[in-house]
């Protein structure tokens, strides 16, 4: 696969997530599956960021290809103890469905990728990327991603308090 088409399908899967997001708030996961989710979203996230910044700053090596196998492998659990914490608390529909797909998907083919490129030995030598490839991964990963779930967790949070301070 080509670095264009890779290209596309990480901005495929940032689309999919921000997506993902505006169906959180469509269905008031605040008030629904609340902070138990949002907590799961943010470990999804920590596991995901922290293989696409190792995949940034370390040589594409066995050991590296490793490492995201068993970050995406979490990733998946997570997912469906994601799903697992969401459902009958909060409706998810088809088309909120077809977006996890794509987010359950997309590491599974973006470490296809990494693997295909992989050098034949087990070491982790830093190698960082150019700092356009930093900017061009992250920056829109901060925004589409990051930044609405930590609205999402910020929301859930509010909502936690509000319940606690009435109830008391």
């Amino acid at each position: 696969m080509s670095a264009i088409l890779i290209a596309c399908i990480y901005a495929l899967w940032l689309a999919a997530g921000w997506l993902d997001f505006h169906f959180h708030r469509r269905t008031d996961l605040p008030h629904t599956s609340a902070l138990r989710e949002s907590a799961l979203h943010g470990l999804q996230l920590l596991l995901i960021g922290s293989g696409v910044l190792a995949w940034l700053l370390l040589e594409n090596t066995r050991s590296l290809l490793a490492l995201l196998a068993l970050l995406v492998i979490a990733h998946a659990i997570t997912g469906y103890f994601d799903t697992v914490s969401a459902d009958g608390r909060r409706r998810i529909s088809p088309a909120e469905q077809h977006v996890h797909s794509v987010l359950d998907a997309a590491p599974w083919v973006l470490l296809g990728w990494v693997g295909w490129h992989v050098q034949p030995r087990w070491s982790l030598g830093v190698d960082p990327a150019a700092l356009e490839a930093w900017w061009l991964v992250l920056l829109p990963a901060l925004v589409l991603v990051v930044l609405p779930w930590l609205w999402e967790l910020q929301q859930c949070l509010r909502v936690r308090q509000r319940r606690r301070g009435a109830g008391a």
